[in-house]
């Protein structure tokens, strides 16, 4: 038998021709809504495009990067959950994970969702935020 560990990084194997594959741990924190507080109409869309993708235990990321017209901006996927040294925040029936980096320029935000046609989507009111984008997508901190 070969010994499948040394081929394919698995970490265990049990009775021949099966394979137990073992989960690395994932070191995150639990944040509160201090960090980031997610509103009904955000949670009622995120719950929905979760259940969507087959990930009702998914989360949202919510990061920041540079760009944008005032230099900063928000990116946001769905993603199974926290990555080493995320930080995830339960709000309103949902997950958000953040990374520490981010977490810094989001600090005290709210999510909220619109519906509608012409500026609809996830929107982030940020109390750091010292110069915003008339688009709205881009913030200086």
């Amino acid at each position: 038998m070969v010994d499948l560990r040394m081929i394919h990084g698995i970490d265990a194997v049990t009775e021949p021709g099966q394979v137990a594959l073992m989960q690395a741990a994932v070191n995150f924190k639990i944040g509160n809504e201090k960090l980031v507080k997610v509103m009904e109409g955000a949670s009622t869309h995120l719950r929905g495009l979760l259940d969507r993708q087959g990930r009702p235990d998914g989360a949202l990321r919510i990061a920041v990067i540079g760009g944008g017209c005032s230099g900063l901006q928000y990116k946001m996927d769905l993603v199974d959950g926290p990555r080493d040294r995320d930080i995830l925040v339960p709000s309103n029936g949902v997950n958000v994970v953040i990374d520490p980096k981010s977490a810094l320029f989001v600090s005290g935000s709210e999510l909220d969702f619109s519906d509608d046609l012409q500026q609809g989507g996830f929107k982030v009111s940020n109390p750091n935020a010292i110069v915003t984008c008339s688009c709205g997508e881009s913030f200086a901190a």
